[in-house]
């Protein structure tokens, strides 16, 4: 049998009487920040909810255990950031009145989306979707807990962040499959990216990160959320209906990143200039066909780019149907899309005598204008330069001095620094120095800002300076001075330390000191991000009454169990039932 008390609420193991999970390190008294249900609550008289995994513009995901089968689950609750708030007391979400309509078709939405999923379940590389529900005036999505972990992480521990086709192909064609019947069904995903993608310990991939379309849109009326590098170009507001090939982009580009080891540089930069290229030491080793699958996907224009799940598949399996000739890779630069097979000229009449011939003809022209190209682009340089006085000429000996190699600085912000340090592109050209710093809002390990603008020219080596995250600053609660100590003294050492102090009155029935603290909603001795909101319990003036002295409504339930005088005070009434539920 097992005993939901002593259940870690992050990953549902069994850990005891111990404080801190030896599974995963959460901490039992840790809290949920708020506006997110308390840990512990009890959805549809079946649901336990646990730590908060994610949210983004449409809602939460939590940790929880299906009590009537003990199995993990997540829990997906429809939350819309910005839009609505919750009453502490009922859980109920609270909609202000001038966001009811927006919110009421997004619920609406979000509810069919995941019916939809619900009945393509059974697809393979599909997250699969065990309940909807509706409670706390909200809808609820109840999926699988997959254990594993995401396809950015299983590629980063991979030496070079890559992998070969040959294990790329089985790993990411049913997630191609899958998306088709998804398509199909009026579902598009809009956020494939490696961190969507889990890799689960049967070593299949799950697509997860399901949100509503104004979520993975700019210029909407949710809080949008876009993956750099990742979105297609329409998803930015601008001209270009989305559809399937907006999802093709998107595997188009984790699949660049599967293969490149590096992210796809962001749809917005390249349609002014598109620097995007297969490395030689790639382009050698992968077949030609699997380039000209991937650069057909990553077309920037919508209209240009490959239509459907079917097409790119034909592409990515050398089908005839594909009509695929060859590349023509430049060295230094982008890439263009593979010629195809002309109408005039039949797949039937393309022979291999024919395919090698007109091989053999393109690389000529592909030479010849490289090299023409190559010689007009010197020639322009050394005038711009001899102009600009960079290149000077000495009229007397006829010898040249030249300036050092120029190039553009790439925009660093907005993606992890492992993945930079690791690209021999940027090692090749840049010297590139870290700075750490705390941050609340961005990522751990990703670059905040970067001491030289975006496409500044600068001499190849030069030293760029980038500001990374170090994540939440963590404080610890002190363990002593604090209890019995004045409000104004120990609010004004926990605000010093970081922590959002609120004072919570009780009453006093004059066996108490009045405005002295008699206990705190956080544990002594346990981290917590710096900006965590700590509740402190004080004893108010002497009540003249012979009621029992209790706490005032101005504490909430979240922080109940937490006040170090539990006789009067402890509110853990509210989780009876589960503590003798017997169903396990």
């Amino acid at each position: 049998m097992v005993n939901s008390d002593n259940l870690c609420m992050s990953c549902m193991k069994d850990i005891g009487d111990a404080k801190q999970c030896p599974h995963c390190g959460f901490h039992v008294d840790s809290r949920q920040i708020e506006p997110y249900l308390p840990i512990r609550t009890v959805l549809g008289n079946r649901y336990l909810v646990g730590k908060l995994l994610e949210y983004n513009g449409d809602g939460a995901t939590y940790m929880g255990l299906d009590l009537s089968t003990r199995e993990a689950v997540n829990i997906r609750e429809f939350f819309p950031e910005g839009l609505a708030s919750r009453d502490p007391k009922t859980l109920q979400l609270v909609i202000d009145p001038q966001n009811r309509m927006l919110c009421d078709e997004c619920m609406q939405s979000f509810t069919e989306m995941w019916q939809k999923l619900m009945r393509l379940s059974g697809l393979s590389a599909l997250i699969k979707v065990q309940n909807i529900f509706s409670e706390n005036g909200t809808s609820y999505a109840v999926t699988e807990n997959i254990e594993g972990i995401t396809l950015r992480e299983y590629l980063l521990r991979n030496n070079g962040g890559y992998i070969s086709w040959e294990k790329a192909r089985p790993l990411l064609m049913p997630v191609l499959s899958t998306l088709g019947t998804l398509h199909s069904a009026g579902i598009i995903h809009r956020g494939i990216s490696p961190t969507t993608l889990v890799v689960a310990t049967d070593g299949k991939i799950r697509i997860t990160g399901f949100s509503l379309s104004q979520v993975r849109s700019a210029r909407s009326e949710l809080k949008q959320q876009i993956f750099t590098g990742y979105a297609a170009f329409e998803q930015y507001g601008f001209e270009g209906r989305q559809g399937p090939w907006t999802d093709i982009y998107g595997f188009g580009a984790v699949l660049y990143r599967t293969l490149i080891g590096s992210d796809p540089i962001d749809a917005t930069e390249r349609v002014t200039n598109d620097r995007l290229m297969v490395p030689g030491k790639f382009a050698e080793q992968l077949p030609a066909y699997v380039i000209n699958g991937l650069v057909n996907a990553l077309q920037i224009l919508p209209e240009d780019r490959t239509r459907s799940v079917e097409e790119l598949r034909a592409e990515l399996s050398a089908s005839p149907s594909a009509a695929v000739s060859s590349m023509d890779y430049p060295a230094a630069g982008g890439y263009r899309a593979a010629q195809r097979i002309t109408d005039e000229e039949s797949e039937d009449d393309y022979t291999s005598d024919k395919r090698e011939a007109a091989k053999k003809r393109h690389n000529r022209s592909s030479v010849i204008i490289a090299i023409a190209s190559v010689i007009i682009v010197l020639a322009i340089a050394f005038l711009v330069l001899w102009q600009t006085g960079v290149i000077k000429l000495d009229g007397s000996s006829g010898e040249t001095t030249t300036a050092a190699e120029l190039v553009d600085v790439p925009n660093f912000v907005g993606r992890m620094y492992e993945d930079i340090t690791d690209d021999t592109y940027y090692s090749n050209n840049f010297k590139i120095e870290k700075v750490d710093t705390y941050s609340s809002t961005v990522e751990e390990g990703m670059v905040i800002s970067q001491n030289v603008n975006v496409d500044t020219k600068v001499s190849k080596g030069s030293t760029i300076t980038l500001t990374v995250s170090k994540g939440r600053e963590m404080i610890t609660f002190p363990t002593s001075g604090i209890i019995d100590t004045k409000y104004e003294d120990a609010a004004k050492i926990l605000a010093g330390m970081g922590f959002e102090v609120t004072r919570a009155t009780k009453l006093n029935n004059g066996g108490q000191r009045e405005g002295y603290v008699s206990g705190t909603s956080l544990e002594g001795g346990v981290a917590y991000p710096k900006g965590t909101a700590v509740y402190l319990f004080v004893w108010g003036e002497v009540e003249t009454t012979t009621t029992q002295p209790t706490t005032q409504a101005t504490t909430t339930r979240a922080y109940n169990s937490a006040d170090t005088d539990t006789d009067e005070d402890s509110d853990s009434g509210n989780t009876d039932w589960v503590n003798n539920y017997d169903g396990f």
